[in-house]
């Protein structure tokens, strides 16, 4: 008995130490990659969903979706095997897979390498990683379009009056000239 206490006892250390050495050792590792579920919500790969999507945590979809997505103050990934067809809204975006719509992201949108985008990107910063697709147009400051357009019209209205000034005073000086030779 008192062998089959030690190894009990040393089971029990042993399971004990295992215990607390290797889940501690998978939790530190892992619990970036445990936390993160916790925290985000995923579309698996066999899942297709059509219609809105929206929700206050962030989201990871490896499946397809077609319809909107919008998560206003969370990030949303596209996995590699991701399809989307929707218009995207979150505050961070991340393309690894494809996006077929719009995309808006509040903080930033980054196509990695693996990523393909067919749409408009809006969003303060975006990255295009090497390799990544990309059909569209890129807005990085909504408000920049009014202020070039501010700034080209009084660049185009000065070219107009000097320009008019000019042609005025050009015709007319040979007009009065022609009229005073006639």
């Amino acid at each position: 008995m008192s062998m089959f206490d030690k190894r009990r006892g040393n089971d029990s250390d042993s399971r004990g130490e295992a215990s607390s050495e290797a889940p501690p050792a998978r939790r530190d590792s892992g619990l970036a990659i445990l936390s993160s579920p916790r925290d985000v919500a995923v579309i698996g790969e066999t899942i297709r969903i059509q219609g809105d999507v929206s929700g206050d945590e962030n989201l990871v979809i490896n499946g397809k979706v077609d319809g909107t997505v919008v998560l206003e103050s969370h990030d949303l990934t596209v996995g590699q095997s991701g399809l989307v067809t929707a218009s995207v809204t979150a505050s961070v975006v991340r393309i690894e897979g494809e996006v077929t719509g719009d995309i808006t992201g509040a903080e930033k949108v980054v196509v990695t390498r693996t990523g393909k985008v067919k749409g408009n990107i809006t969003a303060p910063r975006v990255s295009l990683e090497d390799g990544a697709r990309f059909k569209g147009s890129i807005d990085m400051d909504p408000g920049a379009g009014a202020r070039s357009s501010t700034a080209k019209g009084p660049r185009a209205a000065a070219p107009a009056p000097g320009a008019d000034g000019a042609a005025g005073s050009s015709p007319a000086s040979p007009a009065q000239s022609g009229s005073g030779a006639s």
